[in-house]
Formats: C-alpha cells, sequence, structure tokens
C-alpha cells in the first residue's frame, strides 16, 4: 500500500507545534515572524526526516503567486533568444521564480494558444516577442493583470512595457561604415516582415543610401526561422543577377550564414570582392575566415532590463497595467576584416 502523503497538520501534530507556525518555516517567514531558530531547527529537522514536499499548486492559490514566469519568444533555437534565455532563467532564479521557454515560430495560432494555455497554469507574467495579430490577447493580459513585458519588437499602437535595441540608427550606422569603406551598391538582404525590428533596420539602411545620394537595393527571402534548411540559394541566384553588388548587410545572423553559402558558392572572396556585414552577432563570425563584421545586441543588459521591468509589475501590487517600463538599448558594432578599408 502507497504510503501517505504528509501534510502540515501531520507536521504540526508530530511535533506539538501549530500550523501557522509550520507554514511561516516551511514558506522562509521564520524570521520575519520572529520564530526562534531552535524551533525552524526542529521543523526542519523533521521534515527532511519524513520528506515532505509542499504542494505548490495549493501554495500558489493561497499566496496569488506560482512564481513561474513564460518566456515567449520565436524560435528559442535560435542564438540570439537561446542566450537570452540563458541568461533570464539566471536572473529570475536569483529573484526567487522559474522561468517557462516555448518558441511560436512566429505563428500567431499557436502563440495564442501558448497563451490560453499558460494563464489557466495560473503563471505570474509573460516575457513574450510578439507575433503579428497577437494585439488582443497581450492587450487581454495587461487588462487581467497579468505582469507583461515584450522584447525585440514591440507593437506600436498598444501601451505595453518594452526592451527594444536601437534597430534604425545602428542600421543607418553600419550601413554609412559601409559607404564610408568605398562600396557603391550595398545590398540590404532580410525577410518579409512586418515587423518593427526589421522594419526599423530596413529603414536605417534605406535612410543612409538616401542621405549618401546611392540607389538601394534591398532582397527580401520569405519569412522563415533560423532552423529551416535554406542555404542560401536564393541569395545566390540574386547575387547571380547583380553581380556589380560590392557590399551586403544582413538583416540578421541566420540570413548572414545563409549569404555565407551562397558567397562560397559563387567563390566570391571577402571583402575584396564584396563586403559583408551582419545584425546580430554570433560567436561564428569570429571564428569565420575572414572575421564577420556585425552589430552585437547587449544581450546582458536586455536580459537585465527585462527582468527589472517584469520585477516592478510583480511588485505593484497585481496592477500590471499601471506600470510604464519602456526601454531602448544602445549597440555595439564590431568592425573585423570582412569590411576592411579598401585601398
Amino acid at each position: 500500500m502507497a504510503n501517505k502523503k504528509i501534510s502540515i497538520k501531520d507536521i504540526a501534530k508530530a511535533l506539538g507545534v501549530s500550523i501557522t507556525t509550520i507554514s511561516f518555516i516551511i514558506n522562509g517567514k521564520a524570521e520575519e515572524k520572529r520564530i526562534s531558530k531552535e524551533m525552524v531547527k526542529k521543523v526542519e529537522d523533521y521534515v527532511a526526516k519524513v520528506g515532505y514536499r509542499p504542494n505548490h499548486l495549493a501554495q500558489s492559490l493561497r499566496s496569488g503567486k506560482s512564481k513561474v514566469l513564460v518566456l515567449m519568444v520565436e524560435d528559442i533555437s535560435n542564438s540570439f533568444f537561446a542566450n537570452i534565455a540563458r541568461l533570464l532563467e539566471e536572473k529570475a532564479f536569483k529573484n526567487g521564480y522559474k522561468i517557462i521557454y516555448c518558441s511560436t515560430e512566429n505563428n500567431t495560432e499557436k502563440a495564442k494558444e501558448l497563451i490560453h494555455t499558460f494563464k489557466s497554469r495560473n503563471v505570474d507574467g509573460f516575457i513574450i516577442t510578439p507575433t503579428a495579430g497577437l494585439k488582443n490577447e497581450i492587450e487581454n493580459l495587461i487588462k487581467e493583470d497579468f505582469a507583461v513585458i515584450l522584447f525585440d519588437r514591440w507593437i506600436p499602437d498598444l501601451d505595453c512595457s518594452h526592451v527594444i535595441v536601437e534597430n534604425r540608427r545602428s542600421s543607418f550606422e553600419a550601413t554609412q561604415h559601409l559607404i564610408e569603406n568605398g562600396a557603391k551598391k550595398i545590398v540590404f538582404i532580410t525577410v518579409t516582415s512586418d515587423q518593427t525590428q526589421m522594419q526599423d533596420r530596413l529603414a536605417g539602411y534605406l535612410e543612409a543610401v538616401k542621405m549618401a545620394k546611392m540607389s538601394p537595393y534591398v532582397f527580401e527571402e520569405p519569412f522563415h526561422t533560423s532552423t529551416e534548411e535554406f542555404q542560401g540559394d536564393q541569395i545566390k541566384e540574386y547575387l547571380l543577377d547583380h553581380p556589380d553588388a560590392d557590399a551586403l548587410f544582413f538583416a540578421t545572423n541566420y540570413l548572414a550564414f545563409e549569404g555565407l553559402h551562397a558567397i562560397r558558392k559563387l567563390e566570391l572572396k571577402i571583402p575584396k570582392d564584396v563586403q559583408v556585414l551582419a545584425f546580430d552577432d554570433h560567436f561564428f563570425f569570429s571564428l569565420y575566415q575572414p572575421s564577420i563584421s556585425a552589430i552585437a545586441q547587449p544581450l546582458e543588459l536586455i536580459a537585465d532590463k527585462l527582468m527589472e521591468g517584469i520585477l516592478i509589475q510583480l511588485d505593484d501590487c497585481g496592477k500590471s497595467n499601471s506600470v510604464e517600463f519602456k526601454v531602448e538599448l544602445v549597440n555595439q558594432f564590431i568592425q573585423r576584416k570582412s569590411t576592411e578599408f579598401k585601398v
């Protein structure tokens, strides 16, 4: 016969101590309630002896807090999101929270289902890279007093906390760098997307080439995540049609990986034949020969600000919609061999 599960009531009865005192000790409130160290040790020793495990669902129902946050990103296997997830997990743990990860694959219906699922599981908050068409669901989360913060991208007509980076300015300055290096025909390679960060990166490029009185060249692939098997064939075909392109600016690092496949297939030399630059740095770029110049997002600071923003809401007496936390962070341009000045 299975052993009966030990309850707080059983512990209280065995030790001759009130249920309230046992609860305070188990939930880490002994010092706050001025319970003696001797009593704490007595209870903790007994709890360890009988193998008591608290009922976390019951705890969350009593406190109104599950101490669980959801990190909902486009693609958790992407290096940018994976690094953010690792940093957030560490920072959440230090603040007494756990993180659940999930990928939307930029699929709005999947994102909606995930939100509904986690809402019913009593999570405390959501950190989201929103898909298109998710405005109403996020609006409802805020109205229902969930802590919500967006990152990587935001929704312009929704008043919601967010942490983003200077996409437009960084793209503008990177394009200027290529122009100063002598590039005459810069191709901006991106994906078909209405996401704010992608539109801002494109806008920065267009602004820079316009200021230099140059013609813009934009190549858009169908939207896809970094997990799909794209080997640069579409980029290769574009470059065959534009043999005078002398610089390639990739809007994401996974597009840069595809572009490097295409460059190798065409036997082009970097930077002699074509300069290469990518938005979102990757450790691989420093190892590639020649090394690839990139715009690096401040991953540690992004994670810090996301955690700061979500904790402010969680500490705001449940009134998450009263909190305004909107941050735009500066990126770092890392020049490497792929954009060396042409003599």
